[in-house]
């Protein structure tokens, strides 16, 4: 219990204000999410692991496009890529961008739907 009060206590503090660096780092990532190839690129990382040739068809565009779009990921800390051989596997950097992600199209999809809000 008392773990779970300095967690909670934790991130409260860290919300408060939030520095001009988390401000521009929080723009950057949101600038990634306004881009569709990027979007359907993050939400199929979702499942695991995907090569460039399997992001590109997800995304429905050439590999080089998909693979222009992985390098400004990685560069805003959103993906990160391992080597398997000749290709490059990506995968999502960590649960923060998994939530941010999902929480960005729960939210349009209470806009699209009508579907009311709720905390």
């Amino acid at each position: 219990m008392a773990r779970a009060h300095h967690a909670e206590a934790a991130v409260q503090a860290h919300l408060e204000v939030p520095s001009s660096q988390q401000v521009k780092a929080a723009v950057t990532s949101f600038t990634m999410l306004a881009d569709p190839t990027r979007v359907r690129m993050l939400w199929a990382l979702r499942e695991g692991e995907m090569d460039v040739a399997s992001l590109a068809a997800v995304a429905e565009c050439r590999p080089t496009v998909a693979s222009q779009h992985l390098s400004k990921l990685r560069l805003a800390g959103l993906v990160d890529a391992t080597r398997d051989g000749r290709r490059m596997l990506y995968r999502l950097r960590g649960g923060h961008v998994r939530a941010l992600l999902s929480e960005a199209l729960f939210h349009v999809d209470h806009q699209v739907s009508g579907t009311p809000t709720h905390d």
